[in-house]
This record gives C-alpha cells, sequence and structure tokens, in this order.
C-alpha cells in the first residue's frame, strides 16, 4: 500500500458482504461506501483495502461537494478520485449544468475528460426520450471545477434538435467566474451600417485588470475595431475606450472614438486628494450620428445618440476638515453644436461652517478662464474671478422655523477684447432673504384608513438692489428652472454671470397624508406663488423683457402613492391673465412587481412642444391566456417591451421602441426594433436579436443598455 496515502475511514454496508478482512471485500445489494467527503452507491461494491481501489456496477453514484455522478461501471482509486467511468451522467452541482458521456476519466477530485460528452443547463425532465432544448456536444469535454471552467473540442452547438453552428476549440466558464477567451459574437441590423457582426475577445489580464478587443464587421462601412481596458487599484481606477475604423467606406475617411475615465485618490498630511478625469473625443462631426448603435456605444461609452457635446476634463479636489478646494481644466468637443465655453483652467476654494453658536456660514472664491470661438459666440473670451460669502441663522422650534441670510456676491472680469471700450467689468451684489415656514398636524381618516395630515405653509422673501451688469457676457449661466424647489431660491439664475435683483414674496402651501402608523407619505399636495414688489431688471441678455411687478404664474404640484403599485406625479405652471397652462408634466407609474412596470407621462409647454410618452414591460402570457409563471415554471414566459413618444404638436412619432423576451428556463431570447430620430427628415432604425443559452453563453447585440435607458424601472430577466 502506498505509505503517502493518510488514513481514512470508511464506512460499508450492503445486503451482503463478503471477502476477506484488510484486504477485498464485495458488498452485492443496496451496497454503500462513505469515505470522508465521498459517497458511493451501486448494486455491486468490489474494494480492495490495500491499494485503495474500488470498482462498482450496476446503478453507480457518487456524491461529492454538490456534484454527482451516476453510470453503469466505475473504476477509481478512491483517495486520489483517479479512474474512469462508463455511461456517465453528471451534474456539476448548483447551477453549473449537467451532461452525459460515453466515458469520463478523473484525473483527480477537480478534473474530467469526457468522451463523446455533452453540456447543457436545461433542467432535466422524467422520461428517457428526453432531449434538452439546448446543448453542446464535444469530441472531448474537459471539466475543470477548481478553475471553473470548460474545454471543449470537436464541438457543435445544438438547439431545439437542430445542430446550430459547428464550435471551434474553445473554453467556456461553468459559473461566472472570469477568464479569457472568445465571447459570444455580437450580431445586429442597422438601417445605416447594414449587418453587423462583431467578436469580442476577453483578456483576464489580472484579477483587477481586462481587455475586451472586438472587431466589428458593418458591412456597408467596413471593419470597426473597438476596444476596452479596464483597471481597479486600492488608489485608482478606471475605463478606457478606443474605437478605429480604417477607410470608412460611407464617409470615405478614418474613423476614430475614444473615452475614458479615471479616479485616483492620494492621502497626504495635509488632507485628502481625488484625480479624475473624463475624456471623450471623436474624429468627425458624424461620429455621433453614424454609430449611435455601435457596439462600443452599447458599452457605455457616451459618444453617439443625441449626445453632441462631448467633455474632456481633469479634476483634482482637496479637502480638510472645513476647507476644500478644486483645480479644473475642462474643453468641449462640439458635434454639429455650439458647445459651453472651455474652463482652462478652474480654481475653487470654499470655506464653510456650521452650527457655531447657531450660524451657519461659508465662502466661496473661484477664478475660471473661460475659452471659446468667437466666430460663434461673438464676445470675447474672459477671465472671472468672484467671492461668494452667506450666513445665515437657523432657528427651529417644534412647529415653526425662521432663518435669516445675508449674501453678498463680487465678481470681476478680464476680457481679451474690449467690450464698449470696457477692457474689464466687475458687480457686487448683496442679498436678503428669510424663510419661514409652520408645521400643523392633525389625525384624520379617509376610507377607513387612519392618516396623519400635515398642512405647511411657507413664506419666503428675497431683497437683492439692482446693480447694473448690462456689459457682463454670459459664460455660465443660464435661467433657473421654475418648479416648487427652485421657486424658493434667491437667485433666477444657475452660475455666476448674473445675480438677478429682486424684491419679492413667494407664499406656498404644502399638505402630506401619511400613514398613522408606518409613516409612509400616501399623498402630497403643493402650490405656490410669486409676489413681486418690484420689477425685476437684470435680464441674461440685451432685449429680454425683465419679470414684471405683481402676481406671478401659480406652481401646482401633487404625488399619490396608491397603494403599493401606482405612483401618480402631476405639475403645471399656470398663467392667471391668459388663463393658461404654461407648462405641464402629468406622470403616472404602475409595478405590479417583478417584471411588471408601465409608465405614462404627458408633457406640453405652451407654443412649443405637446408629448405623451408611454413605456411598459410586461409579461403577456396571461393576457394571451398561456401557461407559465410562477406556478409552471417548466412553461416558456413571454414578456412585453416597449416606449413610444409621440409629439401631438406635430402628429409624429418621437422616438419609439418595441421587443419582445421570451423565457424559456434555459435558454431566453431577446427581439428589440428602434428608432431615433437623427434630422427631422431622417432617423436610425436598428434590430436587436439575441439568444442567451442560460449559464453558457449570449449570441447577437445586447439590449440591455437601450432597454434601461428607454424602459424606467425596466428589470433583465437573469
Amino acid at each position: 500500500m502506498d505509505k503517502t496515502r493518510q488514513k481514512t475511514w470508511a464506512y460499508l454496508s450492503g445486503d451482503t458482504l463478503s471477502g476477506h478482512a484488510d484486504k477485498e471485500v464485495v458488498l452485492e445489494g443496496n451496497a454503500h461506501m462513505l469515505r470522508s467527503d465521498t459517497q458511493i452507491s451501486a448494486d455491486t461494491l468490489r474494494y480492495d483495502q490495500r491499494t485503495d481501489r474500488m470498482q462498482a456496477e450496476g446503478h453507480v453514484r457518487i456524491e461529492r461537494e454538490e456534484r454527482i455522478y451516476t453510470g453503469t461501471y466505475l473504476d477509481m482509486d478512491v483517495e486520489r478520485f483517479e479512474g474512469f467511468f462508463t455511461d456517465i451522467r453528471y451534474q456539476l452541482g448548483g447551477e453549473k449544468g449537467h451532461g452525459e458521456a460515453v466515458r469520463a476519466d478523473f484525473a483527480d477530485k477537480d478534473h474530467m475528460t469526457a468522451r463523446q460528452g455533452t453540456y447543457t443547463t436545461c433542467r432535466r425532465k422524467p422520461g428517457p426520450d428526453w432531449v434538452p432544448e439546448w446543448v453542446l456536444t464535444a469530441a472531448q469535454l474537459n471539466i475543470d471545477n477548481e478553475e471553473e471552467i470548460g474545454k471543449a473540442q470537436g464541438a457543435y452547438l445544438h438547439f431545439q434538435g437542430v445542430p446550430l453552428l459547428p464550435v471551434p476549440p474553445f473554453t467556456f466558464p461553468i459559473t461566472e467566474k472570469r477568464k479569457s477567451g472568445f465571447l459570444p459574437p455580437l450580431f445586429g441590423i442597422d438601417s445605416v451600417n447594414g449587418f453587423e457582426l462583431g467578436t469580442p475577445y476577453y483578456f483576464n489580464l489580472a484579477p483587477n485588470y481586462d481587455l475586451t478587443v472586438t472587431p466589428n464587421f458593418m458591412s456597408n462601412r467596413g471593419m470597426n475595431t473597438e476596444s476596452q481596458l479596464r483597471y481597479l487599484e486600492p488608489r485608482y481606477s478606471g475605463d478606457l475606450k478606443l474605437a478605429y475604423m480604417p477607410g470608412d467606406r460611407l464617409r470615405g475617411q478614418d474613423r476614430v472614438a475614444l473615452a475614458l475615465t479615471h479616479s485616483t485618490q492620494i492621502a497626504s498630511p495635509i488632507g485628502g486628494i481625488s484625480i479624475a478625469a473624463n475624456i471623450s473625443r471623436v474624429g468627425d462631426d458624424n461620429y455621433w450620428s453614424d454609430f449611435s448603435g455601435s457596439t462600443l456605444l452599447q458599452t457605455g461609452a457616451p459618444l453617439g445618440g443625441t449626445n453632441r457635446t462631448l467633455p474632456a476634463d481633469i479634476t483634482a479636489t482637496w479637502g480638510r476638515g472645513d476647507l476644500s478646494s478644486m483645480l479644473k481644466v475642462q474643453k468641449w468637443q462640439g458635434l454639429q453644436a455650439t458647445p459651453p465655453y472651455d474652463r482652462v483652467p478652474q480654481w475653487t476654494l470654499r470655506y464653510a461652517q456650521s452650527n457655531v453658536q447657531g450660524i451657519d456660514w461659508s465662502v466661496d472664491t473661484d477664478i475660471t478662464q473661460f475659452e471659446g470661438d468667437r466666430t460663434i459666440t461673438r464676445q470675447p473670451n474672459a477671465q472671472r474671478a468672484f467671492a461668494w460669502a452667506q450666513v445665515s441663522y437657523p432657528m427651529i422650534w417644534p412647529a415653526v422655523y425662521l432663518t435669516p441670510k445675508l449674501q453678498t456676491h463680487v465678481a470681476g472680469y478680464q476680457f481679451d477684447a474690449p467690450i464698449n471700450s470696457q477692457q474689464t467689468a466687475g458687480s457686487l451684489v448683496s442679498t436678503f432673504s428669510l424663510d419661514t415656514g409652520l408645521t400643523f398636524e392633525r389625525n384624520t381618516e379617509i376610507l377607513g384608513v387612519k392618516l396623519l395630515q400635515t398642512l405647511e405653509p411657507r413664506a419666503f422673501y428675497v431683497y437683492t438692489p439692482y446693480t447694473d451688469q448690462s456689459l457682463i457676457p454670459i459664460y455660465d449661466t443660464a435661467p433657473q428652472d421654475l418648479n416648487l424647489t427652485a421657486v424658493f431660491t434667491e437667485n433666477a439664475y444657475v452660475g455666476h454671470d448674473k445675480i438677478s435683483d429682486n424684491n419679492l414674496l413667494t407664499l406656498g402651501l404644502t399638505t402630506r397624508f401619511l400613514n398613522s402608523d408606518s409613516g409612509a407619505q400616501l399623498a402630497s399636495f403643493g402650490i405656490a406663488q410669486r409676489l413681486r414688489f418690484e420689477e425685476q431688471k437684470v435680464t441674461l441678455l440685451p432685449g429680454q423683457a425683465p419679470a414684471a411687478t405683481g402676481l406671478s404664474d401659480i406652481l401646482l404640484g401633487s404625488r399619490l402613492n396608491l397603494g403599493d403599485r401606482w405612483v401618480l406625479d402631476a405639475a403645471t405652471q399656470y398663467n392667471l391673465k391668459t388663463q393658461q397652462s404654461v407648462r405641464s408634466v402629468i406622470g403616472g407609474r404602475y409595478h405590479a412587481g417583478d417584471f411588471q412596470t408601465l409608465n405614462v407621462a404627458y408633457r406640453s409647454q405652451a407654443n412649443a412642444s405637446e408629448q405623451v410618452d408611454l413605456s411598459w414591460q410586461w409579461p403577456l402570457n396571461q393576457l394571451w391566456g398561456l401557461a407559465g409563471g410562477p406556478s409552471n415554471p417548466d412553461a416558456g414566459r413571454y414578456y412585453g417591451l416597449g416606449r413610444v413618444a409621440y409629439s401631438l404638436r406635430d402628429q409624429q412619432l418621437v422616438d419609439s421602441l418595441l421587443g419582445l423576451e421570451y423565457d424559456a428556463g434555459c435558454w431566453i431570447s431577446r427581439v428589440v426594433y428602434t428608432r431615433t430620430p437623427i434630422t427631422p427628415q431622417t432617423a436610425n432604425s436598428k434590430l436587436m436579436l439575441q439568444i442567451e443559452f442560460v449559464g453558457f453563453t449570449r449570441l447577437g447585440i445586447d439590449p440591455f443598455k437601450t432597454l434601461t435607458d428607454s424602459i424606467p424601472r425596466y428589470q433583465t430577466l437573469r
């Protein structure tokens, strides 16, 4: 006997026992052997204790570490788990799949070679005539449970009993563990690019580094090679994407794109430092429309679609205690669109403290060099420096709060060309605001449900004296969206070029209905309106109409939570003089459970747009009267997907998506059609087809990103 073997106990049982002690034992009828973590059963077991060799015949079954093997004949070294099994069926454990083979050879407990073997994740059904819906057959199939991969030679992939395609020698995962090798091919049909076929290859360079290279053939254009490098370290991480197409046949030029995100954290004695980069660049202005459906975009690169301004910025931030700072360099690329101003560079410094003897205060400083194409902007570039100081004294009682605040904003500009003979400009603006509100509560009951209702009146007064800012151009400032949140802010603009003069009072009222037991909000309703005592003189651009004195438009908003499924939102801006809605948004979503979501929205803006948006993900079996579902998981389940955005004003579709998913248990198929407008006269249509062999591979273009972008709360089936 091999002296290197460890002595391990064994438990033997059977209907009859014969043989010699310490030599060979023969068990017949319900024969069992329990040895450490291995259980073996058969009609007949012959075990030689001197060599630790076992032969088993008739209904042989091995159970070891969640793996199960059955067959007709076994010859094995039990301790080494080395030997062979004939007419074998193997279950690899958990969701790792199963198969069968004429013969399997075991090198050890983790390595098996199956001759004329199969592999599938389809659940075995009773009966000798069962055929899996998909199966991989191979002349030789190597299973490595240690590395959690399979290796196939002479293989075919069969689907619904039909050989789908021959497979060259390859490896595949039997779990979700990463490994190098070819990934499932990607294919689809695009109205611009034609037929697309991508063959990605994945390099598992290290546990924290990987690279994917995808040669993507487009029948109308040529070969577009796309690469993605990902890296993750304790102090830094990033994602780099590159795409290159030599000699695009439709454009007659080379096409190139790059997208990089990177972040670094540095510990230092003077405080935490972070450095981040976000860079996206393409080689030409038409890239955003020509490649809006490319494989690179499906992996998340911010290139294409309606994204026509691409950033390239590097930002360093530092913070220690109450002091923080930022240094940024940012340049934009506009694709047939006017980009924002470059910031080359921008430096900020902020010091803030809260609750210092009840006082909150902060000082923000900013120096930015704005650069742009003066033939497009029609104004000079400039260096702007500003300081913004704020101090407030919040006073809070159980039912009342009162917050006076004082702000001072100082800004100076140095232009690279004179404006009205002036090379410089500046402003000094101070603002006083007073925010106060009450909260009343009462118990009530609606439809037999005990509720807690609140009544929350709010008053917000702002006074900003007029300061002439007409010589100051616009570099980073835009009108603030008027809503129930922004109406309670001091400045009518977002940015730091213009500070609106104000002498106004905003009054608002909110009521909420809360579940008395859980505290969950069931409904809320709000209304707000401004009363302007003096005409606003500061405007963004010369010639714009200033905000007049008197009452503003009324802002209304509400939210209803109807049970656990329905949520309804509505908001409107209503003009009392014209007795018309200026803007309205009404939306609702219904979520009945997994894969059951419905979203609808209506948006209108006076004399500009009126649109209805409907999206959904919904199981169709019950609608069609088909079987399938939790009570019958073996039956196939259909799911309908879609989004329709329709312009009522133009009487045409703005955007559309239709799709169908079918979950057969061990395989899933998806077909998704999208139509995205490029210009008012043209649109890009795309057909995405995918079949997923669960636990093995996917074929086709993955529509997941398209579906999640189009359908709020979309859930992938797996």
